[in-house]
């Protein structure tokens, strides 16, 4: 009998920032269709971070590169491995190889002369329709593939007489060798789970609140990746929101964590979101005027970086935290009125952003909790102006509410934000 054909997949995992676009997409969506659709196909799935090993990343990266009946790449974002492993792959290989990429995908170099399938990402997630739509094309495209011996690499393309390197004697044999580590991955998967398994564990954690035991996963997660910028965010960001061993030490123990991404000189706008947090509350919870500082610093930095509601308005809520406590008069007026300029623009931003979202929201929870927050950036934008249109945009707000919870926190948010208003 036949050993099972093995697709491997070189993306990355997560939430990646698109720096050419300015958006942030979580990955593992992308992922999860992709395996649906290798299953499908009859192919065994394994993602690059998956292998389990002893001994140095690259050979068994390399071993599955050559040995993999198929290979599918996503480039969205622009992501370094995934290219280079690319790159690789078509030396190696003459055919098998699969390239998508989020339709707004641009190309680092010239990638023109590659067949890139394009798919649509909402930047939390996919819609349901182009998931199913490319989840189907991915399973016929692989079916097709694995059928014949149509070249798809340009190293072969471009130099027909090239010869693959011992490709038949040595993909053999390592095929054999991933088979055999396959086999022994998944008698030690309870004791050892591959970076998938934790990664879906540290999600549905995170999901559930439980953030204490999502650090752990997080973690046991930065053990394969140390220094990947996503995993140290969400060190941190689960560190802070864990509270232990109480909310003072948890946010100080985050600012440690993050400080490896050097937030003072990044240019990331998450790395910078999650500076800003952590600073906004360790002045609410000390009055340390030095971290109200540092947090409308990093607040400020980020906001003109991406342009988002989230950084947005909380840089305009702590210049006016920072008005309330300036011994100065005119530097207290500054704060106001930068304020007040931020949250003006605020309110364009939510109306280019609000366009871009699905205008048919019935059913689907995500699109109407997206909505819910984007509109609540409003309501507390107008309540920061003073704008008359205030209370009936509050009011319209908390009856679409779709989680009473919401309503409680942005209730909670427009009181913090009437103390710190001038009279």
């Amino acid at each position: 009998m036949s050993a099972k054909k093995r697709c491997f997949v070189l993306m990355g995992f997560g939430v990646k920032v698109d720096y050419k676009t300015n958006r942030s997409l979580d990955l593992d969506k992308t992922y999860k269709i992709i395996k649906r659709a290798v299953e499908a196909a009859g192919v065994e799935c394994i993602r690059a971070d998956d292998i389990v090993h002893s001994g140095i990343i690259d050979k068994p990266m390399y071993e599955n590169l050559l040995a993999a009946d198929v290979a599918i790449a996503d480039l969205s974002t622009s992501n370094e491995n995934a290219i280079y492993e690319l790159g690789v792959r078509h030396a190696l290989k003459p055919w098998t190889t699969i390239v998508i990429a989020e339709k707004q995908f641009k190309f680092p170099f010239d990638l023109t002369h590659l067949v890139i399938r394009p798919y649509e990402h909402l930047g939390t997630g996919i819609d349901y329709d182009e998931a199913e739509r490319l989840q189907k094309e991915l399973t016929n495209a692989i079916v097709k593939i694995t059928s014949s011996e149509a070249v798809d690499s340009p190293v072969y393309t471009f130099l027909p007489d090239l010869v693959p390197p011992s490709v038949q004697a040595a993909a053999t044999a390592v095929a054999a060798a991933v088979q055999a580590a396959g086999n022994a991955t998944a008698a030690q998967a309870e004791a050892n789970p591959t970076f998938t398994v934790l990664n879906d564990a540290f999600r549905a954690a995170r999901k559930s609140g439980d953030f204490l035991l999502a650090k752990t996963y997080v973690e046991k997660l930065r053990e394969s990746s140390r220094n990947d910028p996503y995993l140290v965010q969400q060190h941190a960001l689960m560190t802070y929101k864990s509270r232990y061993p109480n909310a003072v030490d948890a946010l100080r123990a985050a600012r440690i964590i993050l400080e490896a991404l050097k937030p003072e000189t990044s240019g990331d706008p998450e790395t910078l979101g999650l500076w800003g947090s952590i600073h906004k509350q360790l002045w609410e919870e000390t009055a340390d005027r030095a971290a109200l500082d540092e947090g409308i610093a990093a607040y400020e930095r980020a906001f003109y970086m991406k342009r988002d509601t989230y950084t947005g308005i909380n840089y305009a809520f702590m210049l006016d935290d920072r008005a309330r406590v300036q011994s100065a008069p005119d530097e207290a007026t500054a704060d106001h009125v930068l304020a007040r300029r931020v949250r003006r623009q605020l309110i364009g931003i939510v109306d280019a952003t609000l366009k871009t979202m699905p205008s048919d929201k019935s059913g689907n929870i995500a699109d109407i909790c997206d909505w819910y927050w984007v509109e609540a950036t409003r309501v507390e934008a107008l309540m920061g102006l003073g704008d008359p249109q205030f209370t009936a945009a509050r009011d319209a707000l908390f009856a679409a509410a779709p989680e009473s919870w919401m309503k409680e926190a942005t209730q909670t948010q427009l009181t913090k934000l009437a103390a710190r208003l001038p009279t």
